[in-house]
């Protein structure tokens, strides 16, 4: 098995990390005052983490640990991370609290939120559209949370591997979820190869797939990785259930449902275990991590909003929000 083909760069960061992929040495311009969340510095990110996963065709499985590709990476994951904090400067920020506040949800329609418009009046060609920028992270589901797992004890360990193993199937390999959003995405007559719709993807996507890479590749990030995994498990449920209305609306056919209906059942569950085994369990381990739990739950809601409103601005202007269109990636 190899994996998916190398994408085009989107300017000098970028291009420097493909070209030393290979083998070379990389040769990285300077940062100067270059926008942590633009396209070149996201894909960089993103092609550097995704070595971790399953790699790219052509690039050797040992230089996921290659020592001049890690000092490449470490500037560009600082920048990030710095102005994750700059943007979301909640510090003392209580992690219950914080996830308390995710368990309103708006009254009315939310039309801030993708899920409501593609309930409520979304069409199949901004649903593929969707369902292509989110590959990039669906196609891994849960691969990134289950980094925290040797970083946790007692409860939060437990139950976590208990929510992962739903994840993953249950030891059922047809029903792993990434297998089940294959299955959605030729559903919706879209390819189903990892990572195909990385050269569509904006950066606004890339950058929440580089989060939780960022947060599970860091043990001192646990505590914000667990923040990001209780984001995931209580916001699911009822944007999964607009999911699935969306899809029986627009006519899609049983596969595509299926995806969303299963997170509509198994998250709402998932949503009490995260909040008082996984999180609760790790506050009662380690309490000093309360404030890096609310980072995470805050930071996945900054970065999910950037992204809301970049795909929302796109369609209401009756414009693809992908930088590539499908037509031209298939």
């Amino acid at each position: 098995m190899t994996g998916p083909r190398l994408p085009n760069a989107r300017g000098e960061l970028s291009a420097a990390v493909l070209a030393a992929l290979p083998g070379p040495r990389p040769q990285a311009p300077p940062l100067d005052d270059r926008d942590p969340f633009d396209d070149d510095l996201q894909l960089a990110l993103y092609l550097l983490y995704e070595l971790h996963y399953q790699g790219f065709e052509g690039v050797p499985d040992d230089r996921e640990w290659d020592l001049d590709l890690l000092a490449l990476r470490r500037p560009l994951e600082q920048r990030f991370l710095h102005a994750l904090r700059t943007h979301v400067p909640r510090p003392h920020s209580d992690a219950e609290q914080a996830l308390g506040a995710l368990l309103v949800e708006p009254v009315g329609h939310d039309d801030a939120s993708v899920s409501h418009h593609l309930q409520r009046d979304g069409e199949l060609w901004q649903f593929r559209e969707y369902a292509a920028v989110r590959s990039l992270y669906h196609l891994k589901e849960a691969d990134p949370h289950a980094w925290v797992i040797p970083r946790l004890r007692g409860r939060a360990k437990a139950a976590v591997v208990a929510i992962e193993y739903d994840e993953f199937g249950a030891g059922r390999a047809e029903e792993i979820h990434a297998q089940l959003f294959s299955h959605l995405m030729g559903d919706l007559g879209l390819e189903t190869a990892y990572g195909h719709y990385l050269d569509a993807a904006p950066a606004e996507a890339l950058a929440t797939v580089n989060l939780m890479s960022l947060f599970g590749l860091h043990r001192a990030l646990r505590g914000a990785l667990v923040g990001h995994f209780a984001t995931v498990e209580v916001t699911s449920s009822p944007g999964s259930r607009r999911l699935a209305a969306a899809l029986r609306r627009m006519g899609a056919g049983a596969a595509a449902q299926h995806f969303y209906d299963e997170h509509v059942t198994a998250d709402a569950v998932h949503e009490q275990v995260v909040r008082h085994e996984v999180v609760g369990g790790l506050l009662a381990d380690v309490p000093h991590l309360g404030p890096d739990v609310a980072f995470g739950v805050h930071a996945t809601g900054f970065l999910e909003e950037r992204l809301n409103a970049h795909l929302l601005k796109a369609w209401t202007q009756r414009h693809s929000a992908l930088r590539v269109p499908l037509s031209d990636i298939e």
